[in-house]
């Protein structure tokens, strides 16, 4: 008999602590919501700003939106959206089950270099892509005593696909890992007593438990690839986010409007089919007893070729951009004048990303409780509507941010306040999938245990919920502290002045072609950036 059953007699019994129980749902929900208006108001910011400038579009700016043109953006955006989020989660199912239940080799070694892709902005790899598998790059002089003397250009669609992949397939390794790790192993035993062999475990066991952290991580992939900036412009590949760029260079900022509104509905129908699975059924261990620790699962004869599709991925994703940034800094290029301190660039960096990531986590926290404890009509609204900042591009929230405080907060413009607002506008969405993932695999009945035995609704959230998500949590936080590192359009046009990031100076030394400027930032980033991965991945498994 579990906990849970043993106490509901009492529970039957003492109807006054049930009426207090039930006032103490109620209580929570309607802070919940309180704390997810506010936090979706501002979210909301840009998108109200965006409303207004496409009301005030003229008769040319509707007929800019009927346009063939604008039907081929559409396509293309669509198109590589479905390409990156299918070939992203053909890596990362294999990548996070090898480094999460296998006797891989290396296995953390694997897994910081594979997550540590996501690190690099995606228009470097874009850039060093460009720079080794162009019709006259690094892989073309290789062949080159071979007879070939070009390669097939790497700029469209195709590339953009190849940089967008490798940059995000770590978004979905990352929740799918926390949810691997805390799968529950009875179910598995179950299958494997009823004679089914281990791949059979994987699909009709193990897979259908991932599918809280699977949607979130692809959900996150296609709405990151729907708002990149950097790869899609490299790439020269005209999606969504490089004509809204075109159009806003251009000063047409109700052309720019439209785009942008036409990303919202697209976002709004991945969210409502989000919706629609997330509400299918319940993805929490069914025992409620101590969890046992997951044997490693032996590889035998395919642990070889395992090891060559771990050491492809990490070449592909981390290997390449890092060999590429090594031969532009050997190599003898002139130098931009401009010189910033590295200890100045690794101090703003890594200061405005923790701030950031912890302002978001706590932000996204009471929207993921509502999203699985709330499952209201109204609630499920206001969860969906915290992503609609991620799909906007970076430019396009920051110049809003801009006009808001312009027009309403001076006092804020150009400060630290509005950076680390229009940052956690665009990846608030990215801990709110990674810790609703953890929750839905929380059974309820433990927090009704712990409210039963005379915990106050807090201590039940700080014993009980907290601790059970603190992998999901961590994902999330890491997450949004990485991209925070890495992000571009938001830190130009929002930092204060004076105030230089790793980003901001890798862009600045590219626009200006000093290519050997590009290397010592871009190199620092993604070892700092690894280094703070691998130390949040180990503080995950410390409390795991």
């Amino acid at each position: 008999m579990s906990l849970a059953d043993a106490i509901r007699p009492r529970l039957r019994l003492n109807g006054q602590h049930q009426v207090s129980l039930a006032r103490w749902h109620v209580g929570n929900r309607k802070l919940a919501q309180v704390v997810g208006l506010a936090v979706v108001a501002v979210v909301m910011i840009p998108v109200v700003y965006l409303v207004i400038g496409a009301i005030s579009a003229d008769q040319e700016g509707l007929e800019y939106l009927l346009r063939a043109r604008t039907a081929r953006i559409v396509g293309n955006s669509v198109g590589l959206m479905l390409a990156t989020t299918l070939c992203a989660t053909a890596i990362a199912i294999p990548f996070a089950w090898l480094t999460s239940r296998t006797d891989l080799p290396g296995q953390r070694a694997w897994l910081v270099f594979g997550l540590a892709a996501m690190v690099i902005p995606s228009y470097l790899t874009a850039v060093t892509y460009a720079e080794a598998f162009g019709p006259r790059g690094i892989l073309q002089s290789l062949l080159a005593p071979f007879g070939v003397e070009r390669l097939p250009g790497i700029r469209g669609f195709f590339g953009a696909t190849l940089t967008i992949t490798f940059v995000t397939f770590p978004y979905i390794v990352l929740p799918l890992r926390a949810a691997l790790l805390h799968c529950d192993r009875s179910l598995e035993e179950a299958g494997q007593s009823l004679g089914l062999n281990r791949w059979q475990v994987f699909r009709q066991i193990t897979l259908p438990q991932l599918r809280p952290a699977l949607s979130a991580g692809t959900l996150m992939t296609a709405l990151y690839t729907l708002s990149d900036f950097g790869a899609v412009a490299v790439m020269h590949f005209n999606a969504f986010t490089r004509a809204i760029f075109i159009q806003t260079a251009s000063f047409r900022m109700d052309n720019a409007s439209m785009l942008a509104l036409l990303l919202i509905a697209l976002t709004a129908a991945l969210l409502l089919l989000r919706s629609w699975q997330r509400h299918r059924g319940r993805h929490y261990r069914i025992g409620v007893g101590a969890q046992r620790h997951l044997e490693a699962i032996p590889l035998g004869k395919w642990k070889f070729p395992a090891l060559i599709f771990c050491g492809a991925v990490v070449f592909t994703g981390v290997g390449i951009p890092v060999l590429v940034l090594f031969k532009w800094l050997a190599g003898h290029i002139i130098t931009n004048p401009i010189q910033v301190p590295m200890t100045l660039l690794m101090r703003n960096t890594i200061g405005v990303s923790a701030v950031s990531a912890l302002v978001v986590t706590i932000a996204a926290f009471p929207l993921a409780l509502l999203a699985t404890r709330g499952t209201s009509r109204f609630n499920r609204w206001l969860v969906n509507a915290a992503y609609a900042g991620n799909v906007l591009p970076g430019i396009v929230i920051a110049l809003a941010l801009v006009m808001f405080a312009t027009r309403n907060l001076m006092s804020i413009y150009q400060t630290l306040p509005l950076l680390i607002i229009g940052y956690s506008i665009r990846y608030l969405p990215f801990s709110i999938g990674a810790t609703e993932s953890a929750f839905a695999q929380i059974n309820p009945r433990f927090e009704e245990v712990a409210r039963s035995l005379g915990l106050s609704p807090w201590a039940a959230l700080a014993r009980i919920t907290v601790p059970l998500a603190r992998g999901g949590i961590l994902a999330g936080l890491a997450l949004v502290f990485l991209n925070v590192m890495k992000e571009l359009p938001t830190t130009l046009i929002l930092r204060p002045i004076g105030f230089r990031t790793f980003a901001t100076r890798i862009w600045s030394s590219y626009d200006e072609a000093f290519l050997s400027s590009i290397a010592l930032p871009g190199l620092v980033l993604i070892l700092v950036s690894a280094f703070a991965l691998a130390l949040i991945l180990r503080r995950e498994e410390a409390l795991g």
